[in-house]
C-alpha cells in the first residue's frame, strides 16, 4: 500500500493543511502563555489555573461540540471554530504585549479558548475518514498525524526562541495568525455528509445515543478511562512543572527543543505505525503508552537537556503507535453518523482529569517539592497504562488489513 495515496484526495489535502497550519501556531501557544503567567506571577499555582481552566471548559463543552459535529457540516464547523479561536488568542496577545493581563482575565480568556477547540475537535477527528477510501484509513491517520507532528516539532523550538528573543505576546500573536489561515483552508474541504434520520431527535436524546454507543464498547471506554488518569499526570509534570523545571535548570529555548524532541519521535513513530500491519494493533498501540512515563521520571530526578532529549523522542515514537492505532480502530467500529459523538465522549473521559491534575500538582510540588511530585506523575501514568491492559477486549480487538476491505469497481475522488 502507497503510504501518499490519501494525498490523492482534495479534501484530504485541505484538512491535512489547516490541522498542519493550526498545529504550527499552537505549538508556540502552550511555552507562549506558560511564560507569561510565569513573567506576571512567578506562580506555577498561577499557570495550573490558566492552563487547567481551559481545559476544563473544554471538556464541559466537548460533548455540544460532539452533537453540532453530528448535525451540521463538520468543515464549516472547523471554520467557524478557527475563527473565533483566533480572535481570542489575539485578544491574550494584545493584553500581554500591552502589559494589561492579569491571573483573572487570562483565566477568563482561556475559557474562552477551551470553549472554541471544543466546537473542533469532534468535527476534525469525525470528518478525515470521509475525506478518503476506507482501505488507505490507517495511512491517512498517520499521514496527518506526522504532519501535525511536523509543524509542531518545527515550531515548539521556534516557539521558545521567539519567546526568550521577543516576548510571550509575540509567541501568542503568531498562534492568532495562524488559526485565521486555518479556518481558510478548512473552508477548501468538500465531503458528502454522513447518512443522518430525517426528523433529528433532541439533544439529549443524541446525547443518549452517543453514550449508548460508547459504553457497549469495553475496549473503547476502559482506554478513555486510562488515558484520564494518565493525561492528568502528563499535563500537569509537563505543562505546568515542565516550565517551571526548565527556568531552573535547562532555559526557556532549551525547553522548546525539549518538546520538540517529542513530536521528532512522533514523525519516525508515525511513519513506522503506517507500514505495521497487525491486526491487533489497539494492543500494540497501548503498550506503547508506557514511554510517557520515562520524561516524568527524568524530569523528577535528573533534568539534564541530553537526558531529556532521547527520552522525549522514545516517548513521541511509542505514543503515536496509540495514536493511529486509536484513531483507525474508532473510525473502523464505530457508525459514521455517530462518530462524532463518540469522539465527543472519548474526549472527555480522556480530558476530564486534565484540569484536576494542572490545578493541584502546583501546590502539591509547593509542598513536597517538584522532583518528588514529578516521579509520583510518572508512577500514576505507569499504573493508568497497566489498566488499560488489565481489560482482555484491549488486547484481542481486531484490526481489518486492507486486503480484508472490499473496493468500490469505481472510486470518486472527494
Amino acid at each position: 500500500m502507497n503510504a501518499l495515496a490519501p494525498l490523492r484526495y482534495t479534501s484530504f489535502r485541505f484538512l491535512l493543511a489547516g490541522r498542519s497550519i493550526s498545529a504550527l501556531g499552537n505549538s508556540f501557544a502552550p511555552i507562549a502563555l506558560a511564560f507569561a503567567v510565569l513573567d506576571l506571577t512567578g506562580s506555577t499555582r498561577d499557570l495550573g489555573l490558566v492552563v487547567g481552566a481551559r481545559t476544563l471548559a473544554n471538556v464541559l463543552f466537548l460533548l455540544f461540540g460532539g452533537v453540532l459535529a453530528d448535525r451540521l457540516p463538520r468543515h464549516l464547523l472547523m471554520v467557524g471554530s478557527s475563527l473565533a479561536a483566533g480572535l481570542v488568542q489575539g485578544l491574550v496577545a494584545v493584553l500581554v504585549l500591552a502589559g494589561s493581563a492579569t491571573i483573572p482575565l487570562l483565566v477568563g480568556l482561556s475559557v474562552l479558548n477551551g470553549m472554541t477547540s471544543a466546537l473542533a475537535l469532534p468535527a476534525s477527528a469525525a470528518l478525515l475518514p470521509q475525506t478518503v477510501h476506507e482501505d488507505v484509513r490507517l495511512q491517512a491517520n498517520a499521514l496527518s498525524r506526522m504532519s501535525l507532528n511536523s509543524a509542531m516539532v518545527i515550531g515548539a523550538p521556534v516557539g521558545g526562541l521567539v519567546v526568550a528573543v521577543t516576548s510571550p505576546g509575540v509567541g501568542i500573536a503568531i498562534d492568532a495568525v495562524t488559526f485565521a489561515l486555518a479556518a481558510a483552508c478548512f473552508a477548501g474541504v468538500r465531503v458528502a455528509a454522513p447518512p443522518r434520520p430525517a426528523e433529528r431527535p433532541h439533544l439529549v436524546a443524541d446525547l443518549r445515543l452517543g453514550w449508548s454507543e460508547f459504553r457497549s464498547r469495553t475496549w473503547l471506554w476502559v482506554v478513555v478511562g486510562g488515558f484520564g488518569m494518565l493525561n492528568a499526570a502528563w499535563s500537569g509534570g509537563m505543562y505546568v512543572l515542565g516550565p517551571a523545571v526548565a527556568d531552573e535548570t535547562i532555559g526557556r529555548p532549551a525547553w522548546g527543543l525539549v518538546l520538540a524532541a517529542e513530536t521528532a519521535g512522533m514523525i519516525v513513530g508515525g511513519l513506522l505505525a503506517m507500514r505495521l500491519r497487525l491486526h491487533r494493533l489497539l494492543l500494540v498501540g497501548v503498550i506503547g503508552c508506557f514511554g510517557m512515563a520515562l520524561p516524568l521520571f527524568v524530569l523528577g530526578l535528573h533534568p539534564r537537556l541530553w537526558v531529556l532529549l532521547p527520552t522525549m523522542f522514545v516517548a513521541g515514537l511509542m505514543l503515536e503507535q496509540f495514536g493511529v492505532a486509536w484513531e483507525t480502530s474508532m473510525q473502523e467500529h464505530v457508525p459514521a453518523d455517530r462518530l462524532a459523538r463518540v469522539y465527543s465522549y472519548d474526549m472527555v473521559g480522556s480530558f476530564i482529569a486534565m484540569p484536576l491534575g494542572e490545578v493541584a500538582v502546583g501546590p502539591v510540588a509547593h509542598e513536597i517539592g517538584l522532583g518528588v511530585t514529578l516521579v509520583g506523575t510518572g508512577t500514576v501514568a505507569t499504573l493508568a497504562v497497566v489498566g488499560m491492559l488489565s481489560s482482555r477486549e484491549v488486547r484481542t480487538l481486531r484490526h481489518r488489513l486492507p486486503e480484508d476491505v472490499p473496493r468500490p469497481v469505481t472510486e470518486s475522488v472527494p
